[in-house]
């Protein structure tokens, strides 16, 4: 992962945290975390997408967080007893530090004098897991996770092997977690615009020219959204500055506007129940696929 100096205590995230945010998250709480040692914990007492496990959580008290690493979307809060937060932001949850309570505070972890670390989360598909060492590599959530798109692992020949033999159209293909983790409607939009690449072609279709032009897309794009801080952020409590990168979208939420790059007009479909933004004009559809027809 690049390295990003990021100034920041507090952060809001929502509307569907992806990885450039939940990066952005990551980086921030390196800086304010560690050493940091949790003095008592409040639960809401309502269920996320896994119940709050409270016995476990409060054998965290007078614990001490040492690390904070990321894999896909999911933030790793290691603490010095050998034992790992495992928490998930899902569609609106958030991790910020504040003192004040609010509605849909479910985790709050007191921190002595410091303000608490708390876990928000209003639609409560977001999840907190307390995991012992013995238990991160055989949790179900985490097995099966494929390749970090921001590392050397993706690269044109893993495309390509993904790619091979698969009708699969190459939105849904890079949106899928077990091929490519942590690319969310946002930036498989952003990427496939910047390659010129239709999302609904099959991704047998792509030539391997194409697939190193994507590769690079996805790399490219990922790693300009994480210096922004990310599209979805709705607020960086205390500075009131939101994600930046909204400004730099290309066709994402941009249905019937003209295109910057060409004279078309960026249209929007469905796929797999999700809005498709793109240029026809940029993003023909692959000949191949079309004569399949």
């Amino acid at each position: 992962m690049p390295c990003i100096d990021v100034h920041i205590t507090d952060i809001y995230y929502a509307l569907m945290p992806e990885l450039p945010e939940v990066e952005t998250v990551c980086l921030a709480m390196k800086k304010t975390l560690p050493g940091k040692r949790i003095t008592s914990i409040s639960t809401s007492g309502k269920r996320l997408r896994e119940p709050i496990d409270e016995i476990r959580l409060n054998k965290l008290i007078n614990d001490k967080f040492i690390e904070v690493k990321r894999r896909a979307k999911y933030l790793f809060l290691h603490l010095a007893s050998g034992t790992t937060l495992l928490i998930h932001l899902g569609m609106s949850g958030n991790l910020l530090l504040r003192k004040s309570r609010e509605k849909h505070d479910h985790v709050i972890f007191h921190l002595g004098q410091e303000r608490p670390l708390v876990f928000n989360d209003p639609r409560r598909f977001g999840m907190v897991l307390v995991l012992e060492k013995n238990e991160i590599h055989t949790c179900s959530y985490l097995v099966n996770l494929g390749v970090e798109p921001l590392t050397p692992k993706l690269n044109k020949r893993y495309l390509m092997k993904k790619c091979h033999g698969t009708n699969t159209p190459i939105k849904n293909l890079i949106m899928n977690n077990k091929v490519i983790v942590g690319i969310g409607n946002i930036y498989a939009n952003e990427s496939l615009f910047q390659a010129k690449i239709h999302p609904k072609t099959p991704a047998r279709h792509l030539n391997p020219a194409e697939i190193t032009i994507l590769t690079r897309a996805i790399k490219n794009v990922l790693s300009k959204a994480v210096k922004k801080g990310g599209t979805t952020i709705n607020d960086y409590l205390g500075s009131g500055e939101g994600g930046r990168f909204q400004q730099k979208l290309s066709v994402y939420g941009r249905n019937g506007q003209a295109c910057g790059k060409c004279s078309g007009t960026i249209v929007n479909t469905r796929m797999a129940g999700r809005s498709t933004f793109y240029c026809p004009l940029c993003q023909r559809p692959n000949k191949s696929a079309s004569a399949e027809k």
